[in-house]
């Protein structure tokens, strides 16, 4: 990079300004080697103003709206302002003064370098922080392109490597929106979060989002959740629909290439289709950049646990056009439980191609193999969980394996219409092959501990097939003094599940307080064996509006419509059909730039009730709900803290229940309710001290409408399994700063109240609180940065219940574990 010496009689600025970090905005859209004709006089530097409104957002983002705003192109070294934030802009201002404001506790000044036909304004590192537009030997511009977003291992944007906090999310719009102009709740657990409590688990990121709560479904291999007390066990996948797999195998996903996990509250069915209503949980990919970097790191903990991996990034063309990413990670693990162990590998490749400006192709790829032992957990005994070891295991450790291969692929691409307008359509393909896939179930044990329990096997051969399209058109335009940004869209959905299994089988006697194992696997009877076929398939459109008003006032509206298909391949049967229209408003007052209150009202289309229908039952409409919400938004310390804090009424109707005058048949008249309160914290308080903290009052989570197959009440008035009444977690950390830099110190704890296991409330888990600790150093060798990590779970050994799945399988949570991790990076 080019160096200035400084002129005679000027002090020597090499040790104030870091003559290399340079930009300049220059008049008009020509070219950078050709300034336009007159761009900004000196006296309207100083004299003309303008109305400017730019949020506290990394700095990249605030410069690039106040050269749009001033008809000027904008280019400089991307190292300058990577993790650099601006306080904002709200106001009228001079262009200097707006230009002061922006970079106001940022260490950065410029310079203005009028030679009559552009204005140069140079960036650079200040020892003293002053800025001015006295005249001065210019430094000649660098064109480094868009700013290199986010590291390896780290945040992307200029949020920063350590953000708690990011200020805009994607998952409640389909947009990228500031989560303060937002009019729902919607909640970010960023890269540094992840890093910072190792998480290898999907469960342990949404520790730290209000109402989120784990289920132990699938005998612990799916990622299922319940939220605002609704069960939940899909998740998506960059806004795709990841659903789980009929009839068993494992989709919890590894986290290698996560940049950070996004939750929106409550019915998300006007951008995502059908879904349950309690919310929607998008977990957000790591992408390629710029700048070659790579990461390595062993992670040694518990219960001989060993994961290793791998994130390498950068271009792959001279001229950065073609970029790429691969994360790795292979994972041996055992358990604190008997028998248990697991064994997964994961690879994710992304290539991007920067075709032009205005149009990007990225294709993708993700692999998993898994080979995991199915754990149904502990079962109760009358009104509480059995009282034996917690490290007791139920099944049988040589027949309940689950093993198979994952295999994710699509591409999608963009291009920019013109600076208003963009069309987007992206393609995924998710094929599972499984192996084998054996598992028990059981109802409870009696008092003397004896336990019934029965073969659940699926054969070798099982398939499941997804295909997944959607393309939308996005824009923004103006219409008597309102700013629209509108969001056309279409999605299609396909997928196809066949299996073959042996139910039902009863397995040799069993008693919990004195376990005794088959020895072999347990013959099976093949007159058992059945063959489960499904498609489903369902498109939708959708059209969604954001508003903004005068006097800063938000409004968001939009409605989709859903039509679905389910077909029993076996029986060739046609097992539901439905189609809804699924509106959502909400509107949004910033009165202060701290401060937001909202409202929305949101409606859902839900499971369908019929899809496994026989061919004596009948074809109901699917499950839908609604939500009123309304909720305060602000943002403390200059931005640096963020908070909502938020009320809810959800109700899920047309719940399928038994037709009280023929048991045979369904009817839709099943209706479910939460009400609660949801407070969520996330930041920096002081320079070096973050905080990650949520709370959750679910005062109401009752079943309000039932049937049982006798025609009486059933459940009604049940309280909804799993759902505490108070739930909350704390996490915060401390990175020192002069002498000890690289050192950080950190802990929280996470608690729940007593919840009910089973839908029935014949059983209950007690309430708990673990805490955690974490340490880490962070030195350099040989220019590469390694650290040292050390993390402590349930750090006073506290005996726990993590869930159960709605029935008999209460799942014990981990006693105290260590996980120690090296990383390197380079």
């Amino acid at each position: 990079m080019a160096r200035t010496k400084a002129p005679k009689g000027k002090s020597d600025m090499g040790s104030a300004i870091a003559a290399a970090t340079v930009g300049f905005l220059m008049a008009g859209s020509g070219s950078t080697s050709r300034p336009a004709e007159a761009a900004i006089a000196p006296q309207e530097r100083t004299g003309a103003v303008k109305f400017y409104r730019i949020d506290q957002i990394p700095l990249t983002e605030a410069l690039t709206a106040f050269a749009d705003q001033n008809d000027l192109r904008l280019s400089y070294d991307a190292r300058l302002t990577r993790g650099v934030r601006t306080r904002g802009l709200s106001g009228q201002f001079t262009t200097q003064d707006a230009l002061r404001a922006l970079l106001e506790g940022t260490t950065l000044t410029y310079r203005f370098a009028d030679n009559g036909r552009s204005v140069l304004i140079t960036l650079a590192q200040a020892d003293n922080g002053v800025r001015n537009d006295a005249g001065a030997e210019s430094l000649p511009p660098i064109d480094v392109g868009a700013e290199t977003r986010g590291v390896v291992g780290g945040a992307g944007g200029a949020a920063g490597q350590n953000a708690y906090r990011l200020p805009n999310a994607s998952s409640a719009t389909k947009t990228d929106t500031p989560i303060m102009e937002t009019p729902a709740s919607v909640h970010v657990v960023p890269q540094a979060v992840l890093q910072d409590q190792q998480v290898v688990r999907i469960e342990k990121a949404l520790q730290n989002v209000s109402g989120v709560i784990q289920i132990p479904w699938n005998q612990g291999q799916s990622d299922a959740f319940l939220i605002r007390g609704f069960s939940n066990g899909t998740i998506y996948r960059d806004g795709f629909l990841i659903p789980d797999v009929l009839g068993g195998g494992s989709s919890k996903r590894d986290t290698a290439n996560l940049e950070r996990v996004e939750v929106l509250k409550g019915p998300g069915s006007i951008l995502y289709g059908r879904s349950e209503p309690g919310g929607i949980v998008n977990v957000v990919t790591k992408q390629p950049l710029e700048e070659r970097r790579y990461a390595i790191q062993q992670q040694i903990g518990s219960f001989d646990f060993y994961r290793t991996t791998l994130d390498a990034t950068g271009p792959i063309s001279s001229d950065k056009s073609v970029l790429y990413r691969i994360n790795v990670a292979y994972e041996n693990a055992g358990s604190f439980r008997d028998f248990l162990h697991n064994d997964r590998i994961f690879i994710a490749p992304v290539v991007r191609w920067n075709i032009d400006n205005h149009t990007q192709l990225t294709a993708e790829f993700e692999y998993s193999h898994f080979n995991d032992t199915a754990d149904p957990g502990i079962p109760p005994i009358g009104n509480r969980t059995a009282p034996v070891p917690r490290t007791r295991y139920v099944a049988e450790p040589n027949s309940n394996r689950s093993t198979g291969d994952r295999y994710l692929f699509g591409f999608n691409w963009s291009r920019d219409l013109d600076e208003n307008w963009t069309f987007r359509h992206r393609f995924i393909g998710e094929l599972w092959r499984f192996g084998e896939n054996n598992s028990l179930f059981f109802d409870k044990a009696n008092a003397t501990g004896t336990l019934d329990r029965f073969f659940n096997v699926s054969l070798p051969g099982g398939r499941s097939d997804r295909y997944y399209t959607t393309a939308n058109l996005a824009g923004k335009f103006e219409t008597f003094g309102v700013k629209h940004n509108v969001l056309f869209g279409y999605d299609y959905f396909h997928i196809d599940d066949s299996l073959r299994t042996i139910c039902c089988q009863a397995a040799p006697a069993f008693n919990i307080f004195s376990p005794s194992y088959l020895p072999n696997r347990f013959p099976l009877d093949p007159a058992l064996l059945s063959r489960i076929s499904f498609t489903q398939s369902w498109q939708g459109y959708y059209f969604q509006d954001q508003m903004q008003l005068p006097y800063d006032i938000f409004l968001l509206g939009g409605f989709r419509y859903d039509d679905a298909t389910g077909m029993n391949n076996v029986s060739q049967l046609v097992s539901t059909r439905d189609n809804r229209i699924s509106p959502r408003a909400g509107v949004l007052w910033r009165p202060m730039q701290w401060l937001s209150i909202y409202g929305s009202y949101t409606e859902n289309f839900g499971v369908s009730n019929s899809l496994y229908r026989g061919a004596t039952g009948n074809m109901i409409p699917a499950q839908t709900a609604r939500q009123w919400e309304g909720g305060v938004k602000t943002e403390l310390f200059d931005g640096r803290l963020s908070a909502t804090a938020s009320y809810f009424d959800l109700t899920k109707n047309n719940i399928g229940v038994p037709d009280p005058t023929n048991p045979t048949l369904s009817r839709t008249i099943g209706e479910a309710e939460s009400r609660g309160l949801e407070f969520d914290l996330s930041g920096e308080v002081l320079p070096g001290w973050r905080i990650i903290a949520t709370y959750a009052y679910l005062g109401y989570a009752k079943i309000n409408k039932d049937v049982g197959w006798d025609g009486g009440a059933g459940n009604t008035g049940k309280r909804l399994f799993l759902a505490p009444r108070n739930s909350g977690s704390l996490w915060s950390t401390y990175e020192f700063q002069g002498d000890l830099a690289g050192l950080k110190l950190g802990g929280g704890v996470v608690a729940l109240d007593d919840r009910y296991g089973d839908t029935i409330n014949s059983y209950v888990l007690p309430s708990y609180a673990i805490f955690n600790l974490m340490g880490s150093y962070s030195f350099e060798v040989a220019g590469r940065k390694l650290t040292a990590q050390l993390n402590i779970d349930n750090l006073f050994d506290r005996t726990y219940w993590a869930g159960s799945n709605s029935w008999t399988f209460a799942m014990p949570g981990a006693p105290r574990t260590f996980l120690g991790s090296l990383k390197v990076e380079f």
